[in-house]
């Protein structure tokens, strides 16, 4: 099996984070496949860059990371068992899962999650299956492009125990994505909050029974990761900006999308300046927001309140399909004293769900495997409902002339009822 991940390793590409990462001319070749090089075009982490300017990095970037790391985690593995059960269509299907894992990925982040889109794996997954040139690259590998599609494509069904031993690894706790995007969105966004002891980590990842196991003494970097999630989605991910931003383009798009000028269709396998070219239809006037954003013209958030209050707004809010009313309810208030307010310009913006549980089996000194449960780690359910109630908010945005009075008097006088009685 060492053999199989060093033989024919012989191109490196440099990469900020891990040096030289080795590739063989087939794995290189495929990544010089346009549907992969596209991901050069799009920024890792959207608009986030207005408010760290250092964050520009691509998905390119970190995908390269993220193939670099899997291989990482086969060779520790390997080290370790003199005869893994893994073929070699499979290591190879695994890493060009890993390099492509992203290839269906939407511009702007997260912009599009909340969307009735397709998720950017089961694109990445039809790519794959469905790109004469992209499947061509990947049997080239070694691989076996349905395998690498399932990988990636976590939802579809699969019974086949090499395939969901990959998929454990790719889409686990301590996966290689998130080890790679935490650690490189902290250095190019300039802090310290995101930085894993990676090379510790996937020295103590083990295999067992067709399962990724984490060793007993390294149950500290689950908690480390976990904590480095929270500190990156409360400065960086879900920063204020950030948050104004990725609901302004939301908020657009749904406009589109409701008047028919836009299809879902329309927002697939773009990149960031394709997407932005959307923006461009001066003729919707809601379009406007998606220029602002590129501008770094952004609402100010100038209203919060806590999930899981039961207020009327919240009520309303909550759902995507009758979020707008309650947008309307306060818009209607806040027109009273600001005349030129424009409909669109009041946003209601309430992030997704974000887990920090723990799934990992743990192989303990006496050689026992256990789940990582509430006993291994600080991280127990209730914990980690108590940290995304700490992150996730209620949030209104609105231009910023409007006062913050003048937005919490909107709210407590809209007429929300009244809305719902309409519905």
């Amino acid at each position: 099996m060492m053999e199989i991940l060093n033989a024919g390793f012989t191109h490196s590409v440099k990469d900020v984070l891990w040096g030289n990462i080795p590739f063989t001319q087939e794995m290189k070749d495929l990544l010089e496949i346009g549907a992969v090089q596209k991901l050069a075009r799009i920024k890792q982490n959207g608009p986030t860059y207005h408010i760290y300017p250092g964050s520009v990095h691509t998905r390119l970037n970190h995908s390269i990371g993220v193939y670099h790391l899997s291989r990482e985690i086969l060779l520790s593995m390997a080290r370790k068992n003199d005869n893994l059960p893994l073929t070699k269509e499979g290591m190879m299907s695994f890493l060009c899962a890993s390099l492509l894992h992203d290839i269906g990925h939407f511009p702007y982040a997260h912009s599009l999650k909340e969307l009735a889109v397709k998720d950017h794996e089961q694109i990445a997954s039809e790519l794959i299956i469905g790109n004469e040139e992209l499947n061509a690259a990947v049997e080239k590998t070694g691989a076996d492009p349905l395998m690498a599609a399932d990988i990636i494509n976590k939802d579809a069904p699969c019974n086949e125990k090499e395939t969901v031993f990959y998929r454990n690894i790719l889409s686990g706790t301590l996966d290689p994505d998130k080890l790679d995007y935490l650690s490189r969105d902290a250095y190019f966004s300039g802090v310290p909050y995101g930085t894993q002891n990676t090379d510790y980590i996937i020295s103590s990842m083990d295999f067992r029974s067709w399962q990724p196991v984490l060793e007993e003494d390294a149950m500290v970097s689950i908690e480390h990761v976990l904590f480095s999630k929270y500190l990156m989605y409360k400065t960086i991910y879900w920063h204020k900006g950030t948050r104004s931003a990725t609901a302004m383009i939301k908020k657009a798009l749904l406009a589109g999308l409701k008047e028919g000028v836009i299809s879902y269709e329309d927002l697939y396998l773009k990149d960031d300046d394709e997407f932005s070219g959307l923006g461009k239809n001066l003729s919707f006037e809601p379009f406007s927001l998606i220029r602002d954003v590129e501008h770094n013209r952004l609402l100010e958030k100038r209203y919060e309140e806590n999930l899981g209050s039961g207020s009327k707004l919240e009520e309303l809010a909550l759902s995507l399909e009758t979020r707008d009313k309650a947008e309307n309810a306060v818009f209607i208030k806040l027109r009273k004293d600001y005349p030129s307010l424009k409909d669109y310009q009041v946003i209601i913006d309430i992030p997704e769900p974000i887990n920090f549980e723990t799934n990992i089996k743990i192989l303990r000194h006496d050689g026992s495997i256990v789940d990582s449960g509430d006993d291994w780690t600080v991280f127990s359910k209730d914990v980690g409902r108590h940290f995304s109630s700490r992150l996730r908010k209620l949030s209104l945005f609105v231009p910023d002339y409007v006062t913050f009075a003048s937005a919490e008097k909107a709210v407590a006088e809209a007429d929300f009822a009244g809305e719902q009685e309409k519905l």
